[in-house]
Order: structure tokens, then sequence, then C-alpha cells
């Protein structure tokens, strides 16, 4: 069994697009310019959504806009109030009227203006409501009507110019080192996914109220500590990106590779940080780390169809139907590497694992797979990280390219080491390598130790299986 895993781990309708909608909206004059395409691409929903609709064809659609537009929603008015917690409040409250309003008088031209324009009327009224102290509020205030003044112009620049910045912001103040990483994960999948906490709470078969308080305290200690809701500054930007990349990454590897539960993977997961990391790419282009991810995770999302039989039962790299990869995805992969690597930058961790991913996808069967140069790689990242779980898929890679034995002698090297005392991987690795050497009974001996440490009950069953001698 390879460690590599835990290494972590249609044309819209012609009025949509009409010279009159675009007049209407203004859109002419700068047709080209990256926030009149994003108000296009909102009209052409608005167009698909504005039909005969059921109360539950609303409700979906509500859902579907809320996905869409939540973490704009949440980033501009973050930037307002300085304050997730109030700015997600201000975006529920929106939310909740647009269930209560749309059913009755229809879906409006531009759901996610509509949001905005009534989110920052409930923040008007709360400000006031609370009596927030001089100055500052009636401030605060004069710029959410001059906002609201623009949104109904349609000049409202939170809806485009700025929100780019607004989302790094949010995606920097989520994942604060000064939360813990469960927290940083929850947060981010509340306030950039758009999930519920039933939603993350089943994703990671967590109690929804243990994932509620994390989502609460975390709010509780940017607000306590007061964190800026601010881009971090030229010197600390590694580092806080390096904790943006790892949330992103932490919840790729959990759909990747289920540490708990009976399902081997979760694909949604999977699905939502590749989407994160897109728009991190998006919003940061010059960044070859935040490229090196997205290829990453591209290279490895397209082998899903592939990793698990009709049961649901567990298929390992060397056994997969690479016929049923998903090229688009190993396209992308490939390009987001390219890009990477054009940057000229020594490679980091991710993109080294990208590049070790990237072996495997050029390799149209199994006995085609360049060993050599993945264990290269693998020494390469083992120097860059110190990371024993490194080393140990280092170790599948030399016993692939040199023999089992030579990948025998660097886990045995390992099994001392603190890290790995309870990591199911390292008698795994160890069994299969036994196996492959004909020392059938300690290889048995090594499946059975490794069944018994992992939490996932479909990889349970495949090492219970590899022990039995299947």
């Amino acid at each position: 069994m390879c460690a590599c895993r835990s290494a972590r781990r249609s044309g819209p309708p012609a009025s949509a697009c009409s010279p009159t909608a675009t007049a209407r909206h203004g859109w002419s004059a700068a047709a080209n310019r990256p926030a009149a395409r994003t108000a296009i691409r909102r009209e052409r929903l608005a167009h698909r959504l504005r039909t005969a609709m059921t109360d539950a064809d609303v409700r979906r659609a509500i859902d579907a806009v809320w996905r869409i537009e939540s973490a704009r929603l949440i980033a501009s008015l973050a930037r307002l109030v300085q304050d997730i917690g109030l700015a997600e409040e201000l975006a529920q409250d929106a939310l909740v009227t647009a269930l209560e309003q749309w059913p009755r008088h229809g879906i409006p031209d531009n759901p996610g203006a509509w949001l905005m324009t009534t989110a920052k009327r409930h923040g008007i009224d709360l400000l006031r409501h609370r009596q927030m102290q001089g100055r500052k509020a009636d401030a605060l205030t004069r710029e959410i009507e001059a906002q609201l003044l623009d949104a109904q112009t349609g000049t409202d620049p939170d809806l485009d110019d700025h929100i780019g910045d607004d989302l790094l912001r949010l995606i920097f103040t989520a994942c604060h080192p000064l939360l813990s990483r469960e927290a940083r994960i929850a947060l981010t999948l509340r306030v950039l996914g758009g999930l519920s906490t039933d939603e993350i709470a089943r994703a990671f078969l967590v109690p929804e109220p243990t994932i509620a308080q994390r989502i609460v305290r975390a709010k509780r200690s940017l607000a306590d500590a007061q964190v800026p809701f601010a881009q971090p500054p030229r010197e600390a930007l590694a580092e806080r990106l390096a904790s943006v990349l790892e949330v992103i990454y932490l919840i790729f590897n959990e759909g990747y590779s289920a540490t708990t539960g009976e399902d081997w993977m979760r694909p949604a997961l999977c699905e939502e940080a590749l989407r994160l990391g897109r728009v991190v790419a998006g919003l940061m282009p010059d960044q070859p780390e935040v490229l090196g991810l997205v290829a990453l995770m591209a290279l490895q999302a397209s082998r899903t169809a592939a990793r698990t039989d009709a049961d649901g039962q567990p298929i390992l790299l060397l056994d997969q139907n690479r016929a049923l990869w998903d090229r688009l995805l190993i396209h992308h992969g490939l390009e987001a590497l390219a890009r990477a690597a054009a940057r000229g930058d020594a490679p980091g961790p991710y993109r080294l694992q990208a590049e070790i991913a990237a072996c495997h996808a050029r390799a149209l069967h199994a006995d085609a797979t360049d060993w050599s140069r993945i264990a290269a790689l693998y020494a390469e990242l083992a120097l860059l990280t110190r990371s024993p779980v490194v080393e140990l898929n280092r170790a599948v890679a030399v016993a692939m390219a040199d023999g089992p034995a030579a990948g025998l002698a660097i886990v045995d090297a390992l099994r001392d080491t603190p890290a790995l005392r309870h990591y199911h991987l390292l008698p795994s690795v160890r069994g299969d390598l036994l196996e492959r050497l004909g020392r059938h009974d300690e290889a048995r001996s090594e499946f059975e130790q490794a069944a018994t440490l992992t939490q996932n009950a479909r990889e349970r069953e495949l090492l219970l299986a590899r022990a039995r001698g299947r």
C-alpha cells in the first residue's frame, strides 16, 4: 500500500446578452472588463432562474445563489464592519429575507446585488440599534448608505472592483494562525464555502454542536484578539499563505482519503478544496506554491473514479484502471504545474508533490511510471520538510525503483520514530514490502497491526484482506 496519500495530505438565453439588456445595465462601454463579465454571468443566472417556479424550486435556487454569492457577500460586509461574525450575521439575515420574499415576489434580476443591498440595510438598522459610539458608527452608516445608493444606480464597487481584495482578506482572516487547525477548517468551509454547520459536521463525521462551537469560538477569538480584517503585511505573507494552503489541503485530503467513517472517499470535500484553491490562485496568480497546490489537487482528484470499485472498496494506485482517470483534470493540473515552474523559483512542498503526482498522471500504465524520478523528488521533498511521512513515501518509491529490500531498509530506520508510532501506514507499507520479499508471516502481522490503527472502515477491511493473503 502506498503512503503517498498521507504526505499531506449551455448557452445562455439570447435575451440575457441582448443589446437591450446590455444597455439597461450599462455594460457595453466596458464589455471586456472582468467586472462586466462577472455582471453578465450573474444576469444570465438570474434569467435562468426567472421562470415559473414552485416554492421548492425557489428554495433550491436560493441555495444555489447562496453558494455562489455568500463568500463575496461576507467578505464585503466584513470590510465594512470589521467583524466576520457580524458580517455573517448580516448575510444570514439577508438570506432569511430572501427565503421570505423570493417565493412571493420572484427572484430578482441580480440576486447577488439584492442580497448585498439587503444585508447592508440590515447593517444600518443593526448599527443604529446598537448605538455604536460616536463618529465611527455615523461614518460607517454614511458609507453603507452611500453604497446602497451606488447599488441602486448599478455602480456599487463592492460587487466587482473590490471583491478580489475583500475575498483575500476573508481568506487570510479565516485561516489566521491564531486559530486551531480544526477551527480554521470549520470557519473556512462556513464563510468561504457557504456550507452549513450540518454539512460540515456530516463531511467530517463530527457532531453538529461541535462544529457550531468551533465556528463560534473562532469568531470570538478573532474578535477578542482584534485581528484586523486585512491582508497580511509583506513580511508575514509567506507564513500566512502557508496557513491558508494548509487548510485547503487538509480539506482536500480528508475528502481524498477519509480518516474515519465508512467511506474511503468524500469527493464533495475534494471538489470544495479544489474550488477554494482556484479562488486563491485567481486572486494571487504570481504565487507558485498556490499554483502548485492547485496542480496537486487536480492531478490527485483526476483518479477519483478509479479509486473505488462498485461496492466502494478501495483500489490501490497500481491496480487502478487508468482509462477512468479524468483527462481534463490532468490537463488542468499539468497546466497549473507548468505555470508554477515558469516562475523560476525553487520548488516548494506543494509543487514538489505536484511533480510527483504528474509522474503518475503521465504514465499510461503502471509499468511506465518513472519511479526513479519519483524517488528523487521525494528525497528533495524530505530535505525540505524533514517529515518522516515523506521519508516513508520515499521508501515506497525506492522499493519500486530498486527493489523491496532497498525500500524496507528505509522503513526499518523509521520504526522507532515517535511521530509514526501510531501511524497505520508504517506497518501497512512494511507489510507490503515483506510480502513482496516472500516473508508472508511477517507481512500478515504488519497488516493486522495496521488494521488496528486505522479509523477508516474501508481501509481496515482492505488491510485485513491483505493479512488473509487476498
